[in-house]
């Protein structure tokens, strides 16, 4: 059997058709099945696992790209670390360029060719252009919910990095103008500063809708000589309540959840009532999630208004 010659070492791992042509690698060469074709005009020096995650994926787009082209939408805001709508939902690979330059026209990409503006183009650390985060937040509210908007404009505003704050997401809209109903600028109102993940975002607007009072952000909670005891995701510090998103399955972290259970305990001791919501209390309405929490509350002193439902109350 005829073994496939080998590539100039020049070539990277993913690279186009054209610069492969240009190193003097021949068309029959690049037909060759050990290399993968992610994309058209496109070739990679192995194949992509069909699960190949999306930073790999755009990592053997770039080289496609021209120099007025950048990761946008979703694209951008997963390149970066930012939250995306929960399982099944998987980001598509976004791509934009600003008029009059012309979007890319491929299959497995979306092209958008945006109206005239200056770029504001930042470099992720393996050197993907990616849109900037409030922008891409913004072009997000063509695809996705309210929910998903609003734990994104939170981890946003938790991210001194990102140069994003709420203000700064409502400036955007004051430019360019909202979607869909004023989507983003409803999701503005419940976005909070200082939340740090999606699944303290779902809880704590389970809570709210369910007309329990606004728990506090990261409050710092402290014995009376002042010593730090802990720091509460949520917390309601006029009742003594400090309900916890724990997404974990099992303890796969033996330390850490040993940890963890010192921490829940020096909160118990401190006269907190200390209320963990796990995956299965918060699945589909979350009306468990809210029944812990809204008992904790009564237990303690709180007066639900007629809003709240009575199955959620002792």
């Amino acid at each position: 059997m005829r073994r496939s010659s080998e590539l100039p070492e020049t070539l990277p791992s993913a690279f186009t058709v054209a610069l492969a042509s240009d190193s003097g690698v021949g068309l029959g060469r690049l037909r060759g099945p050990d290399l993968g074709r992610p994309f058209h005009g496109v070739r990679t020096r192995a194949p992509l696992p069909p699960d190949a995650e999306l930073v790999e994926l755009c990592r053997t787009y770039a080289p496609r790209m021209s120099e007025h082209q950048f990761f946008s939408h979703e694209t951008a805001l997963a390149l970066c670390g930012f939250p995306m709508p929960t399982w099944p939902y998987r980001p598509a690979i976004h791509v934009s360029t600003h008029r009059p330059h012309r979007e890319p026209r491929t299959a497995g990409v979306v092209g958008h060719r945006l109206q005239r503006r200056d770029p504001a183009v930042r470099l992720t650390g393996d050197g993907l252009r990616v849109e900037h985060p409030v922008r891409a937040w913004r072009q997000c509210a063509t695809r996705w919910s309210l929910d998903d908007l609003i734990a994104a404009a939170d981890a946003l505003a938790a991210d001194a990095v990102s140069g994003a704050s709420l203000d700064a997401l409502r400036d955007e809209i004051a430019v360019m103008g909202d979607t869909r109903g004023g989507l983003l600028a409803r999701a503005l109102v419940e976005a909070r500063d200082g939340v740090r993940s999606p699944r303290e975002t779902r809880l704590r607007l389970l809570l709210i809708r369910a007309g329990l009072p606004e728990p506090r952000i990261n409050w710092v909670l402290r014995d009376r000589a002042g010593v730090f005891i802990a720091e509460l995701d949520l917390a309601y510090p006029r009742w003594r309540v400090a309900p916890e998103y724990d997404g974990r399955v099992h303890a796969d972290d033996p330390v850490q959840f040993a940890r963890d259970a010192d921490r829940w305990e020096a909160i118990r001791r401190a006269g907190w009532h200390h209320v963990r919501c796990l995956n299965h209390h918060v699945r589909g309405r979350g009306d468990t999630a809210v029944a812990l929490v809204a008992r904790a509350l009564v237990e303690a002193g709180w007066h639900p208004p007629q809003s709240v439902s009575r199955s959620l109350l002792p």
